[in-house]
Parts: structure tokens; sequence; C-alpha cells
């Protein structure tokens, strides 16, 4: 198999990131499955990766475990960022996963 250029991963990571509408989330392994049907390879600890080094920019609250979790480091300022977007949520405070999940 031919070895991903990193780069080329990660600007295809953030795109599928800046699409993710207000109020709606995705997982780090759709993101995987929908950047490695284009490029190959790649799985949900590569898109963390990415997300940590280049992620500041984009929406990255908008990427959650398939649990609806953030890490939680990220919990409040992300809370803040669902509130305002009227994400839905569960009474735990993690997103409600089947309500806002978005497949890229």
């Amino acid at each position: 198999m031919a070895r991903i250029d990193p780069e080329e991963y990660a600007e295809h990571v953030l795109s599928c990131v800046e699409r993710v509408p207000r109020g709606r989330v995705t997982t780090y392994g759709a993101i995987a499955e929908a950047v490695g049907a284009v490029l190959g390879g790649g799985g949900p600890r590569q898109v963390g990766s990415v997300m940590a080094s280049y992620g500041g920019p984009v929406p990255w609250w908008r990427v959650v475990r398939a649990d609806g979790s953030l890490p939680p480091s990220h919990s409040d300022e992300a809370r803040q960022a669902y509130l305002e977007e009227g994400t839905p949520l569960r009474p735990s405070g993690s997103v409600d996963i089947k309500r806002a999940l978005w497949r890229p």
C-alpha cells in the first residue's frame, strides 16, 4: 500500500470538519472513513492527531468520540459552543450522537 502524504491527509480531515453544519457533530471514525475512501488508510487516531496539531482554526468541537464525548480538557469550551449552536445534548452533557450525527 502506498504511504499517505501527511499534509494531504490533514487537508482532507480539516476540509471534512469545516463542512460539519452548525448544531451537528461527526466522529473521528466517520472522518477517517470518509478520508480513507479518498486517500486510502488512516483511522480515528490519525484524525485525532491531525485535530490536535492543526484543528484550532476549524470547528473542532464538532468532532467527538463515537459515544458523543470529548476529551475532558475540551469539554467546557465545547459545551458553550454546543449551547450556542443548538447541538442536541444528553443530560450527562455529552452530545446526543443519535440526534446530532452528520456523516461526511
